[in-house]
């Protein structure tokens, strides 16, 4: 049996039946997603792996103790731990979190990567580039959602709950950053054309 091909909610069946090799394919599958968006709202490396660390740790404990219940929702179960120990950090730390992109990091990866000139490579890398900037003239509720959904991958329902909104809320968020990522690219690119 390749591990690969095998679903999270089935690695999480064998974890669960004894098989601890599986929980590594796990990890493999979804650290970088995780790490991330922890690193994305602390902004600290060594910070952001403690608390992944944590994370995976309350992660094994539960699936261990049979209170996992989550079925076919591994992902978004261990988003909702990291970021809830995110929260836990700042209530400790009394600072509130603000969330912005690494540089570094995709946080949007919107163009999709296909055999391309040094030339699109340039203007791709630049694009990204340039959306990271404009994500941080956000606010931070609007780069929260923005992130959540488009690198974390979360449904809008998740992110209500992990942002203690409504969906609606979360989908409004997600309008009003949309719409003023596009108000700066339009800027940029008048200024660019009259330079």
């Amino acid at each position: 049996m390749r591990l690969q091909q095998v679903s999270d909610q089935d690695l999480v069946k064998l974890y669960i039946g004894g098989d601890e090799s599986v929980i590594e394919e796990l990890l493999r599958r979804h650290k970088s997603k995780i790490f991330t968006s922890i690193y994305l709202l602390v902004k600290d490396q060594y910070l952001a792996e403690d608390i992944f660390q944590d994370a995976f740790i309350k992660v094994i404990n539960t699936l261990r103790s049979g209170r996992y219940n989550e079925e076919g929702k591994f992902l978004p179960w261990v988003m909702r731990i990291a970021h809830n120990l995110v929260i836990d950090y700042f209530r400790k730390e009394k600072r509130t979190p603000t969330i912005t992109s690494a540089d570094g990091t995709d946080v949007l990866n919107l163009i999709q990567i296909h055999e391309e000139s040094a030339e699109e490579r340039m203007l791709r890398e630049q694009t990204h580039t340039d959306l990271r900037k404009m994500i941080q003239y956000l606010p931070d509720e609007q780069k929260e959602v923005l992130i959540m959904r488009h690198y974390a991958d979360l449904s809008f329902k998740e992110i209500a709950e992990l942002t203690d909104v409504s969906i609606n809320t979360a989908l409004g968020r997600m309008r009003y950053a949309l719409s003023n990522l596009r108000k700066m690219m339009n800027v940029k690119e008048i200024s660019i054309s009259r330079g």
